[in-house]
């Protein structure tokens, strides 16, 4: 499909259509914010305070959004969706909420189907023939009331190759040749993690239920041959083979099967061997 340098229309979200109580009972408030460093630092302020659970902040302007391992992330303004929400899912066993950030990854791309043909890599970025269309960062934050989860999600929507933050991006406008409403695609978004969100609570967490076996075939990274770089520096090359019980990546290795909770996930082709 043709691409054009053409700036796209980016119109502002609509606030009137983003009802809280329409999109899945999750979701207890919706607020657009014109401008923010960082939506995941708002909800987690707002959630020290006293929020309850299903409070939703989005920014049409995210000057200083954090990815996984600190790396940055911005766009320009009304160019994507940069939104985070706070989940309290204190009744789950602790040794459940690892899946929270794959859940995350996983809703993303159900609410993108019909969309983008979208994959995911280990443990939830969303991907367009192997170039990053999301990415999502899930922080965990201590509060009065207990500790909760922070998921921040951003989208690229109608970013041009050159507004995208690394060559490896891609965005819907570019990789579909058109930028859907925004306002849409965030309704979309929330009514699509609310129902995810709502059958895994509903197993008590427990990812057998049908979310391990979900996500392992929107998995791209599983079969293919990956490096991992953790965080303590060190590589691991291998083969991706599962997601276990606790949403660790099982990568076979030379020396046997080791299982990775963290690190950067590069998929290797065969010319880069």
């Amino acid at each position: 499909m043709p691409v054009t340098d053409a700036l796209p229309s980016r119109p502002p979200l609509d606030p009137a259509r983003l009802t809280a109580t329409e999109l899945g009972s999750l979701w207890s408030e919706i607020t657009v914010v014109t401008e923010a460093t960082s939506t995941n630092a708002l909800v987690a302020e707002r959630a020290r305070a006293g929020a309850p659970a299903g409070l939703v902040i989005a920014a049409e302007h995210q000057t200083a959004g954090r990815g996984r391992l600190d790396r940055t992330w911005e766009t320009p303004p009304q160019a994507a969706l940069t939104f985070s929400f706070l989940v309290r899912p204190a009744p789950l066993p602790p040794g459940r909420w690892p899946w929270l950030p794959l859940l995350a990854g996983y809703a993303v791309h159900q609410a993108l189907r019909g969309v983008a043909p979208t994959r995911l890599k280990w443990p939830n970025d969303v991907l367009v023939d192997d170039r990053k269309l999301a990415g999502i960062l899930v922080e965990l934050v201590d509060t009065d009331a207990g500790q909760a989860a922070v998921v921040g999600i951003g989208l690229n929507v109608s970013a041009t190759q050159d507004e995208l933050p690394v060559p490896t991006a891609t965005s819907l406008a570019l990789a579909t040749g058109t930028a859907p409403d925004r306002t849409e695609l965030l309704r979309g978004l929330l009514a699509t993690f609310a129902h995810e969100y709502a059958a895994w609570a509903g197993a008590d967490g427990n990812p057998d239920a049908g979310l391990r076996p979900a996500y392992r075939q929107a998995c791209a990274t599983l079969g293919t041959d990956v490096r991992v770089d953790l965080p303590s520096g060190e590589q691991l090359t291998g083969r991706a083979t599962d997601v276990d019980e606790s949403g660790r990546l099982a990568v076979e290795t030379a020396d046997g099967t080791v299982s990775v909770g963290a690190g950067d996930v590069v998929h290797v082709r065969a010319a880069d061997q």
